[in-house]
């Protein structure tokens, strides 16, 4: 099949470059609009306690749930009559709005429920609104009634609370994805002009880059009309994109010119660089797609989306390289190698040329060697520095995002720090328990709020019979927080950040108190609670597919089942490092000052499993790239421990350039994610960059080789029953080193 589509872009070069730009063009006109087709949640499903909770409040009880804040500033009180007039403007006009159910304010609740609502020194109070709405919808209001709203003067007035986070969370996404790319793809190219040494060979893979980051943009648009998909995605998948389609060119462009200096023509060049680095490159791609696919066990549309736009990537990545690229190489032919950057630059520097080394003068030939005559040292010193970076991880803390995540720019993060720290409970934060098939009195939910205001940090409870202080009435209740058709609700304040472990203990106190019947709470502790436990609880099915597809494919790719499993026990080391390194820098906040963000104590779970899903293919590129030149220098030598040794040692140093440039413009690309002003974007670009580049050369350059002399001869094993199976359906590269122009020949 390979040899077949080489030979359609050798022999109509110019057809499929027309077509694949034509494609490009549409897929980025197509794409232009989606991030406004994406939305902002997806981290919860509708089965969820804390799901149901919020549902009962909305339907049954409008306005109980605020999520939108208006927070008011003045420079004397928030009683003076301007301030008093300014905000009655806004509370009407907001209660106006058809999409708003229902809008709380300072100035109108009853005095003695006023001080909830005003900061410490009394300049700044709030108004508050329920706006109606799913993930997608909300954003979009939130921007319409920040619009309207916020003003600057000397009666100002800020927008925050979850929608509002939710719409600064967009705009700073699409901000960054420009950014990222605008910064990645220049520097991306500089480094490929000077790996390559030539301008022509490094314009190939950005070329195929640009094409895999609008075919990215077009995939993710379709896929917005057919289902929810997470504006996350955007910047993750494009990367993704992007990165992937420079490694899979840069592979295929080396043997390329390898294929050329070994005195093939450019023809038959391209359709032995497909049929060996080519293979390479699907085999990586099934391993990326696999891996990806394994987040649709996850109910929550976050991750669907990452699956099915994660894999619709790689295909249009894997296409690019193995179709768009050999017609490029056929119109470049023996130009692949012009205009050398290196020719005006030793001029200039007076350097003279270096002659081409043989693999076995190379660095990487030099030091695999050197590892491999002290293999059990080498191997016991990598791991266990292996295992002390991945260390941190074992205290790990997982926490639902929140304003935090953004710059201290943003409006929504600014108010979020002021309700943080300027008023006597967080209501962003507070708590509210429904109790859906309650049919009691007043007096019996007014039994159950005191004893609910006597937990540790909770400041008070307000219930429809009172408001409670430490056990204490303070002052009436509400009687509309009561319905014999729909039950009740109480209202519960926190002194507690709801995702630290203080916040955590308080939420299981609350629900440790007898209720008179079903208690359903709604809230940031308990959202974060329950959605941790839904995705932790998929976790190991996740894994456990991600193992089983990775072990067979490498099976079908090497005929060994030794190497499988060593490669899956160095791709779970090297992620743990890298787990152990993101909790130490974004949990710890040990680098915030230098990276820009504020760490909360805890990480956001989904990026882990994205990174695990994500890093965990990206790493397995260069496993199956180097395991495919080691097992063609194995094939083609002694079948011995000596020729063992040599194969590994050869095929490293073949490679070993390769593939450390491979990671360091994979990493380029993960850096460019990580600068953007989102504390979970910028903790998934560094931890990506970081596994790639641990993986290429602590992994590849150390403990891999390592591994494989200690093991000899025994890498290269399988039982009888899978040798036949492999020999009937697994691949064989590199058994045949011929065109298929030199067999017709060879045949005559």
């Amino acid at each position: 099949m390979l040899t077949r589509i080489a030979r359609l872009g050798a022999n109509r070069p110019r057809w499929v470059v027309a077509v694949a730009l034509l494609l490009m063009i549409l897929s980025g006109a197509v794409g232009a609009t989606v991030h406004s087709h994406m939305k902002s949640g997806g981290f919860v499903t509708e089965d969820l306690d804390s799901y149901r909770a919020a549902e009962s409040l909305r339907d049954n009880f409008p306005g109980s749930a605020p999520n939108y804040v208006l927070l008011v500033t003045t420079p004397d009180s928030v009683d003076s009559p301007a301030a008093t007039e300014k905000a009655a403007q806004v509370a009407a006009a907001l209660s106006g709005r058809p999409e708003v159910l229902g809008v709380q304010s300072y100035w109108t609740t009853r005095p003695d429920l006023r001080q909830a609502l005003r900061s410490h020194d009394g300049k700044r109070a709030l108004i508050m609104a329920s706006v109606a709405g799913d993930d997608g919808e909300l954003p979009i209001r939130a921007a319409a009634l920040s619009k309207a709203f916020e003003t600057d003067g000397p009666v100002s007035i800020q927008a925050g609370g979850l929608i509002a986070t939710y719409d600064n969370m967009n705009t700073q996404i699409s901000k960054d994805l420009v950014l990222a790319e605008a910064v990645a793809i220049p520097v991306t190219g500089l480094l490929l002009a000077i790996v390559f040494g030539s301008v022509v060979a490094a314009a190939l893979p950005i070329a195929i880059g640009l094409f895999a980051i609008a075919a990215a943009l077009g995939i993710l648009r379709v896929l917005t009309g057919l289902t929810d998909v997470s504006i996350f995605a955007l910047n993750m998948t494009t990367a993704l994109g992007l990165a992937l389609a420079i490694d899979y060119s840069l592979f295929i462009v080396s043997r390329y010119r390898e294929e050329l200096a070994a005195g093939r023509n450019p023809h038959d060049a391209v359709i032995r660089s497909v049929q060996t680095a080519g293979r390479t490159v699907v085999y990586s791609a099934l391993v990326v797609a696999l891996s990806l696919a394994a987040l649709l066990v996850f109910p929550q549309y976050f991750f669907k989306s990452f699956a099915y736009a994660g894999i619709a990537v790689v295909a249009a990545a894997t296409v690019a390289a193995v179709v768009v690229l050999p017609a490029l190489l056929i119109l470049v032919g023996d130009r692949i190698n012009a205009w050398d950057l290196r020719v005006p630059l030793r001029k200039l520097f007076r350097v003279q040329p270096q002659r081409d080394k043989e693999p076995t003068e190379t660095f990487w030939y030099r030091l695999v060697i050197a590892v491999m005559k002290r293999p059990i040292p080498v191997a016991l010193a990598t791991t266990a520095l292996l295992l002390l970076l991945g260390s941190p991880f074992l205290h790990v803390a997982f926490g639902y995002p929140d304003d935090r995540s953004l710059p201290t720019t943003s409006s929504a993060r600014q108010v979020g720090d002021i309700l943080r720290t300027e008023f006597d409970a967080d209501l962003a934060s507070s708590a509210t328990i429904v109790l859906p098939e309650f049919s009691g009195d007043s007096a019996e939910i007014g039994a159950y709020a005191k004893a609910l205001s006597q937990v540790e940090g909770v400041p008070a409870v307000l219930s429809s019979d009172a408001v409670y202080r430490n056990g204490l009435r303070v002052a009436a209740g509400i009687p509309q927080m009561i319905d014999p058709a729909h039950g009740a609700y109480v209202s519960v304040g926190t002194k507690f950040d709801p995702y630290s472990a203080e916040g955590g203990a308080q939420l299981d106190a609350l629900r440790a108190v007898p209720s008179p019947g079903e208690a359903l709470i709604a809230g940031p502790a308990a959202l974060n609670q329950d959605s941790v436990t839904a995705i932790i609880g998929r976790v190991p099915l996740a894994g456990l597919l991600i193992a089983i597809t990775t072990l067979v494919l490498l099976f079908l790719f090497t005929g060994s089942v030794v190497l499988p499993i060593k490669a899956l026990i160095l791709n779970i080391l090297s992620l743990a490092a890298t787990f152990g390194a993101m909790v130490w820098v974004f949990q710890e906040g040990h680098l915030s000052g230098l990276l820009g963000f504020t760490a909360t104590g805890t990480l956001n779970l989904a990026m882990p499993i994205l990174m695990f899903s994500l890093a965990f293919g990206a790493s397995m590129d260069y496993e199956v790239f180097l395991l495919s030149r080691i097992r063609e220098e194995w094939l083609a030598g002694p079948k011995t421990t000596e020729g063992n040794t040599q194969a590994v040692a050869l095929g490293v140093a073949r490679t070993g350039r390769i593939f450390t440039a491979a990671a360091l413009l994979m990493s380029i690309v993960f850096l460019g994610v990580a600068t953007s002003g989102v504390s979970m974007m910028k903790l998934f670009g560094l931890g990506c960059a970081l596994a790639v580049i641990s993986d290429a050369t602590v992994i590849r350059g150390l403990l891999a080789p390592a591994l494989m002399r200690m093991m000899g001869t025994l890498n290269w094993w399988a039982p009888k029953p899978l040798v036949a199976l492999h020999n009937r359906f697994g691949m064989h590269e590199g058994e045949s080193p011929h065109t298929e122009a030199e067999l017709a020949t060879a045949s005559r």
